[in-house]
């Protein structure tokens, strides 16, 4: 199922938290509110799939949530909860359309019941999404947790997605920062503006201003036509400005006035352009050990910690990782057209003992490679490979002869590929995982390389050995 909008209201705070964790982990994107006023503000702002509310909610009760939303859109489905059931008022919700009437307290598997039921009977939404759903975290990267501590840095980040204040995102690389960031806009005024993202990092200096706030035609060799900078493709919506701590010292001046001012100069340009933007920056550095190095400008990071978020690492929220690596492990099983049914608990454990230096984004990895060399229904930890001598290991598990047995017998690189069934050589086995690794990333090796588990010297050598084209 792909991830759905879930708007949830209740007046218990305690409930609230149990909704969001239940419905996040069937990997919907869900926003909760503690009353029917802002549960119809959110619902006019936003596009949701399916709306959730308590009978007796606070300023506006349920049933008139229930009856405006039914007034906007008609065949939205509604599941109205109460701790106070009766037959007249559940006849009443009935009759104004909703889907389902649910007696509280009820386990969570009554409500993530009701709610596959009502995401399955709503009507196909129309081909063209709105701008603002388009923005929504693709069903591959919902935002999951059962976390306390990361429920509550959500809860915080959708309290300060309504100011326009600049907002500074440190953490360790892989932890999701940028996740967290579109979570920000998604639940912004601006979330029907553009979101651009920038990697600092990626780009030298040279070109990042450029990249950054656009030139004028003949403003240097090879500029022929005027382009438009980020900033201003981000113009009336946030912009992302990814490893900030990367960007070169004399081009943090230029941002720090464009923070000040509100304005971009092109390069090569004349005279300054107006931009209404917000700033989301992310970090894996620590700023003021930068700033007092002299590596990055104190004024800057000044304005840039306006609102500071700091994003545990993976082994500091084990109680996602269970979560985490199912939902990985759901991905790449449907990518690869495998059956993979899930992990196995010696798999858990061995993932629950690794230290997760590169966070989720070594999980996700780490999951994407089980699920490829698994031969079984279950990924077990020897499919894992957490390290090189791993992956090679791995492979040999799955020649019936052997190491040994299987290079004796090893075919030209122009040789046929193996029929099914037939005895392939670890050559070929690598060739193939090669292969698919990178039909499965686009023909990105940095991507790929990450998946398999090796360095991407190493398949760059590979793949001069086998004279594989990528």
């Amino acid at each position: 199922m792909s991830v759905k909008a879930i708007l949830v209201a209740d007046g218990e705070r305690h409930l609230r938290q149990a909704l969001f964790t239940a419905l996040t982990r069937l990997g919907h994107a869900v926003e909760v509110t503690e009353n029917g006023r802002d549960a119809l503000d959110k619902f006019q702002a936003g596009r949701f799939d399916l709306v959730v509310c308590d009978l007796a909610t606070p300023i506006v009760d349920g049933l008139g949530v229930l009856k405006a939303v039914k007034r906007r859109t008609p065949n939205l489905p509604v599941v109205i909860m109460t701790a106070h059931g009766s037959v007249e008022a559940a006849v009443e919700a009935m009759r104004e359309g909703a889907h389902d009437f649910l007696l509280k307290p009820f386990p969570a598997g009554v409500i993530e019941e009701a709610v596959n039921r009502a995401l399955a009977a709503a009507p196909h939404p129309p081909p063209a999404a709105p701008p603002a759903a388009q923005e929504r975290e693709p069903a591959e990267r919902p935002l999951l947790t059962r976390n306390p501590r990361m429920i509550k840095l959500l809860e915080l980040a959708r309290a300060v997605a309504a100011s326009p204040s600049t907002v500074l995102l440190q953490g360790e690389s892989g932890t999701g920062k940028e996740l967290l960031a579109r979570f920000i806009h998604r639940h912004s005024p601006r979330a029907d503006g553009p979101f651009v993202a920038v990697n600092c990092a990626s780009l030298p200096e040279s070109l990042l201003e450029s990249e950054l706030f656009g030139h004028e035609k003949g403003a240097f060799t090879g500029a022929v036509a005027r382009k438009q900078g980020k900033f201003e493709l981000a113009d009336g919506g946030a912009i992302l400005l990814d490893e900030v701590s990367e960007m070169d010292i004399s081009l943090q001046a230029k941002l720090l006035r464009v923070l000040q001012e509100g304005e971009i100069d092109r390069v090569g340009g004349k005279e300054p352009q107006k931009i209404d933007v917000r700033v989301i920056a992310t970090t894996n550095r620590r700023l003021p050990d930068w700033v007092a190095a002299g590596r990055f400008r104190a004024d800057l990071y000044y304005r840039l910690n306006v609102i500071p978020f700091y994003l545990p690492a993976l082994k500091d929220r084990l109680d996602d990782l269970p979560l985490l690596a199912d939902h990985f492990r759901l991905k790449y099983a449907r990518l690869n057209n495998k059956n993979v049914e899930g992990l196995s608990a010696a798999a858990l454990e061995t993932l629950a003992a690794h230290d997760w230096p590169g966070n989720i984004r070594e999980l996700e990895n780490t999951v994407a490679r089980g699920v490829l060399l698994t031969a079984g229904p279950l990924v077990e930890p020897g499919d894992l490979c957490l390290d090189e001598a791993g992956f090679l290991a791995a492979l040999e598990r799955q020649l019936p002869g052997g190491v040994q047995s299987a290079a004796a017998a090893a075919p030209a690189v122009s040789d046929p590929a193996p029929t099914p069934g037939s005895l392939m050589t670890i050559e070929e086995m690598e060739r193939r995982l090669i292969g698919q690794a990178l039909n499965e990333t686009e023909g990105n090796r940095t991507h790929a390389a990450r998946i398999l588990g090796i360095s991407v010297r190493t398949l760059r050598n590979k793949l001069a050995e086998y004279r594989v084209s990528a």
